[in-house]
């Protein structure tokens, strides 16, 4: 198997086997977009009541700088006052024939609907994920995913079947069912949150698994940052004794992005999303660092304009290792910008701290908490060591983040098993009173 660093030394490569539009020109990529934005609008303005009365209609591609952003706050706000679907909805409800929510982290949930159609599309957008990371038809994909309400896997498993992978789904079984049933049939694709990546490892240990030496060669993470923070990849891949990709998307806008085999951030789809860059100052911009706004360009049935993703990004342009000249985000999605803390003058994102702890093999969980002391933000850090932990791990962490990072952190110890284990989206930072 390929180590972790192996995959950035690429060099240059043949770009022959890529997607033509994976490869083009800032020219071709506009043109593209721009096109696809005018066919767009000209179809949700004749029937979409919610972009009817936010846009106008008579909104052309010419006047897209000036077009207001769309927030989840207002979709919410929409989904109140027009129960249950609001008036997002470009086609008649007859038209939809999936239903989904996001997860409720950051507010009540939204219902998202999709036509058939724009279910192709999503699984069209995971084809492109799978086979940047290796996945072919001769795999064996698992899907340790509950299959509740909250999309997740939902359009990932409707991509491999579009690719012709065997599908194998681990909804409504306990860590250790699934681990039997990755064994039993020779799994060769894990699809999970990094953080479930890292449990499963745990129970594997546990039970005496060794999962290094089953089937499974690649995995694929979504719903939080890790496989894009090194020190978390790392650990997975040790682990697990696979190769660790990322994936970014979201269930208000599309599965928009994947990490390629340099697997140094992630490069997001252009030909099915405009991206643009908010900076501080409310100015956007085609690269650079902010945060992510995201317009979908083959979701028509339920489509987002300018949607602030509220993900801190660095987004980069040019041509990459791989051969592809889609954007990158460089490390991946930083963290919501809202998750920002500034702790003693300085501003740091929990992804951060994360990245650091990880790099300490005794820990096997940890919890970050905010508070507040003297009038002014504090961290602490409650670590849950391996059997192999030495008394000094805390000092050496506490060391560790205030020569990284420039803060002071309390770390303390907790007792083997006393922490959260989590299978979907980690709360690992919690603010406290």
């Amino acid at each position: 198997m390929a180590s972790a660093g192996s995959a950035r030394g690429l060099g240059s490569r043949d770009v022959s086997d890529l997607p033509r539009d994976e490869t083009w020109s800032d020219d071709e990529r506009r043109a593209h977009q721009r096109a696809r934005l005018d066919a767009m609008l000209r179809e949700i303005l004749r029937t979409n009541a919610f972009y009817r009365r936010k846009l106008g209609d008579a909104v052309s591609v010419d006047a897209w700088g000036a077009l207001p952003f769309t927030t989840k706050t207002e979709l919410s706000q929409d989904q109140a006052e027009h129960p249950p679907y609001g008036t997002a909805l470009t086609y008649p409800l007859e038209r939809y024939v999936r239903l989904h929510q996001t997860s409720g982290t950051t507010g009540m949930p939204l219902r998202i609907l999709d036509t058939a159609e724009s279910w192709r599309w999503w699984a069209d957008l995971w084809v492109r994920v799978y086979r940047a990371a290796g996945v072919t038809a001769s795999d064996r994909v698992y899907f340790a995913f509950s299959f509740g309400p909250f999309i997740g896997f939902w359009s990932a498993f409707a991509g491999a079947e579009a690719l012709g992978a065997l599908c194998i789904s681990g909804g409504a079984q306990t860590s250790a069912e699934r681990l039997a049933q990755i064994v039993a049939t020779e799994a060769t694709v894990l699809l999970c949150t990094p953080t479930y990546a890292l449990r499963l490892a745990e129970v594997a240990r546990e039970g005496g698994i060794d999962l290094s030496s089953s089937k499974l060669r690649v995995a694929i993470h979504a719903g939080e940052p890790g496989a894009s923070i090194p020190a978390t990849r790392e650990r997975i891949e040790s682990a697990l004794g696979l190769l660790a990709y990322d994936h970014t998307g979201a269930t208000e806008v599309g599965a928009t992005g994947f990490s390629c085999e340099a697997r140094d951030g992630v490069h997001l789809v252009e030909s099915e999303f405009k991206v643009e860059i908010l900076d501080a100052s409310g100015l956007s911009h085609e690269e650079g660092e902010g945060e992510l706004v995201l317009t979908n360009l083959g979701r028509w049935g339920s489509p987002v304009i300018r949607y602030r993703t509220g993900d801190r990004v660095k987004a980069v342009r040019g041509r990459c290792a791989c051969g592809r000249t889609l954007v990158k985000l460089v490390g991946g999605i930083q963290g919501r910008v809202d998750d920002m803390v500034t702790v003693r003058g300085v501003n740091v994102f929990p992804s951060v701290l994360e990245g650091i702890v990880r790099r300490f093999t005794e820990v096997g969980e940890f919890r970050i908490e905010l508070y507040r002391e003297r009038g002014m933000d504090a961290l602490r850090c409650a670590v849950e060591p391996t059997a192999a932990a030495d008394t000094g791990l805390p000092a050496r962490i506490a060391e560790a983040i205030h020569r990284d990072v420039g803060i002071r952190c309390v770390v303390t110890v907790a007792a083997p098993g006393t922490l959260p284990r989590f299978e979907a989206k980690a709360q690992r930072f919690v603010r406290v009173t």
